[in-house]
């Protein structure tokens, strides 16, 4: 009878390594979102690591978290790299490998703890509706075990939920910042057209004064 129960699950086990055998070596997730801003604001949010406190789905998991910025400043060759005790945040790096402003960001991302990881995120800005379509996407190989807890745990479901939390602050945060610019403008035209009015109003008195000045010497001088 043991003899039995050892053959089946030694069957089991050849059956399942199998079935995870057939099962994709690579995923992507993949949520997109409309933002009521240009793109080049957009783009601003996502080039620069130093701006991803505002709108990260990941960033205020851990307020204890340490965070260190290096490489460029942002764009291509900025680096982030993060430590936290906490297991659902872990420790990891991202390096932005290519961008196209303001119409791509690509990122390589590194898992180091609580396991290793690599997988390569791409952010694209599109202009669409006198906005910005936002597509964020990313995608990795799948070892076995990867493929193994794939079956129970869907990599889609696991992280679009903090895709499409992340893309809602990030829109927020891009609205309010297209918001202050526009506004920006408005001030600095308004500002411009007062100093054309007081440039006009000084030209006026300047050429009064010159009038009365050259009336008065013209009156004098008949007087003479």
């Amino acid at each position: 009878m043991l003899r039995k129960i050892l053959i089946a699950l030694v069957a089991l086990v050849v059956i399942f390594v199998a079935y995870v055998a057939t099962r994709p070596s690579s995923y992507s997730v993949q949520r997109s979102t409309q933002v009521a801003a240009p793109p080049e604001i957009v783009y601003a949010q996502v080039s620069d690591f130093h701006r991803w406190d505002a709108w990260s789905p990941w960033a205020k998991l851990d307020p204890k978290m340490k965070a260190t910025y290096s490489g460029a400043a942002a764009g291509k060759g900025a680096v982030y790299e993060w430590s936290s005790a906490e297991k659902n945040v872990g420790k990891g790096r991202m390096t932005i490998t290519d961008v196209s402003a303001p119409r791509q960001v690509k990122i390589d991302l590194v898992f180091m703890e609580p396991y290793a990881g690599q997988a390569d995120t791409t952010f694209a800005f599109s202009p669409e509706g006198g906005g910005t379509k936002v597509t964020w996407t990313m995608g990795g190989n799948m070892g076995f075990m990867e493929k193994a807890m794939g079956i129970f745990m869907n990599m889609d479901a696991m992280i679009g939920n903090d895709f499409e939390k992340g893309l809602g602050q990030l829109r927020t945060v891009s609205e309010g910042e297209a918001q202050k610019a526009v506004a920006a403008a408005l001030a600095a035209q308004k500002a411009a057209e007062e100093a054309a009015k007081a440039k006009a109003a000084e030209e006026e008195a300047a050429k009064a004064a010159a009038a009365k000045h050259a009336a008065a010497s013209k009156k004098k001088g008949k007087k003479k």
